[in-house]
């Protein structure tokens, strides 16, 4: 079976990342994978196995998502965009997969509607047509407008075989960020999480005893950070500030200056760090899709303090599922004060670390199995 990945990430490497653990399932399965990236690329990534095909890549204008910048900084123009349209059907043509898989689209990524649509209409007119999926995560931004709904649900139900939701429904339903209507519904299908293969304990026993702060790879949570350094000084325990970005550098330098001669240890994130929660007393972070799972399969205490900039929605969502669970307490970002972050670790500390077993994670594998299925019964 030859699988076609279309994903463009446009603020993280979220979607990328996700893309690429699906990837590599089918990979093992014993399929041809083949990723259409469209964001920055991310050669720190293990594309091993997997072709990779570079579109001109576009990026978000922060959270204006609506506002796509080229590798120059520069509003995309319309060549560029027919660039990609281009390249994206002349891979389809070459390729002639027997599924295309794309990411978010058209639950997201509006803003690249043309594109995603050139290549939907491609697949269909392909005399073999291939089996359309799309993947999406647990949570998405909700419709501004009961109209974006119904649009989606328009391209859902003329062009897709199958959405593979990335959630467990025991936890977190489609639903609770997305109105699941009638004609959606029968497309559905739950996969459970898709994760990496779960960490080991650090052999080096990194972390250990620490509470453990961290925003990701992106250049966000400043605030975050400087409140923790002072819900440090208020702490008995280390604290440990992990800081990703292109900028982390010049970051972390205002951050150490502002720690003084406080006992805390603050540096650029490291590769290890799923490891480290193992060891760590508690970790203090926002709510990313990765993060989370990272989270329900160590067990740690966690406080939560989800990305709410420019209106996102997603990280509270998906925190305010996961506080269902124990030993995980939600710290919106207007609540946040150094005494309040203090009081939250030392509450989910006290509640101890909870099962890392609870949750479906294996939903990579069981998107192939799906995947498969679909295809056969085609």
């Amino acid at each position: 079976m030859k699988v076609l990945i279309s994903v463009t990430h446009l603020l993280g490497a979220g979607h990328l990342s996700r893309a690429l653990t699906l990837g590599r399932a089918y990979l093992a399965a014993g399929h041809t994978v083949t990723i259409l990236s469209g964001g920055r690329p991310a050669p720190h990534m293990d594309f091993a196995g997997i072709d990779l095909i570079q579109l001109p890549s576009v990026a978000s204008d922060g959270t204006n998502f609506s506002r796509l910048l080229d590798d120059a900084g520069l509003e995309v123009t319309e060549q560029t965009f027919e660039a990609r349209k281009q390249l994206a059907i002349a891979t389809l043509h070459r390729l002639q997969p027997d599924v295309l898989l794309t990411e978010l689209f058209p639950f997201g990524r509006r803003s690249l509607s043309d594109e995603f649509l050139a290549l939907l209409n491609a697949a269909h007119a392909m005399p073999n047509r291939p089996r359309v999926l799309c993947s999406i995560r647990d949570i998405l931004a909700p419709p501004s407008k009961p109209k974006k709904a119904e649009k989606a649900a328009e391209i859902l139900t003329t062009y897709y075989d199958g959405v593979l939701v990335h959630s467990d429904p025991e936890i977190t339903q489609l639903s609770a960020s997305w109105p699941v209507t009638d004609a959606i519904a029968p497309l559905l299908h739950y996969t459970g999480y898709v994760a990496p293969p779960a960490a080991t304990p650090h052999p080096d026993g990194a972390g250990q005893g620490e509470v453990l702060v961290s925003a990701g790879g992106g250049s966000v949570g400043q605030a975050m950070f400087e409140c923790a350094i002072e819900a440090a000084r208020q702490s008995d325990l280390h604290w440990h500030i992990l800081v990703g970005g292109a900028d982390r550098d010049a970051r972390i330098a205002a951050l150490k200056q502002k720690a003084g001669d406080l006992d805390i240890t603050i540096e650029a994130v490291r590769p290890d760090f799923r490891q480290m929660l193992y060891c760590a007393a508690a970790s203090l972070s926002m709510c990313g899709y990765n993060t989370a799972l990272d989270l329900l399969q160590t067990g740690i205490p966690s406080v939560l303090v989800p990305f709410d900039d420019g209106g996102e929605v997603e990280q509270t969502l998906r925190s305010t599922s996961l506080a269902e669970q124990p030993a995980i307490e939600v710290l919106p970002t207007a609540d946040v004060t150094p005494a309040r972050m203090a009081e939250l670790v030392a509450r989910v500390i006290n509640q101890g670390p909870r099962s890392g077993n609870g949750a479906a994670m294996d939903g990579a594998a069981e998107a192939v199995r799906i995947t498969e299925k679909l295809v056969s019964v085609a």
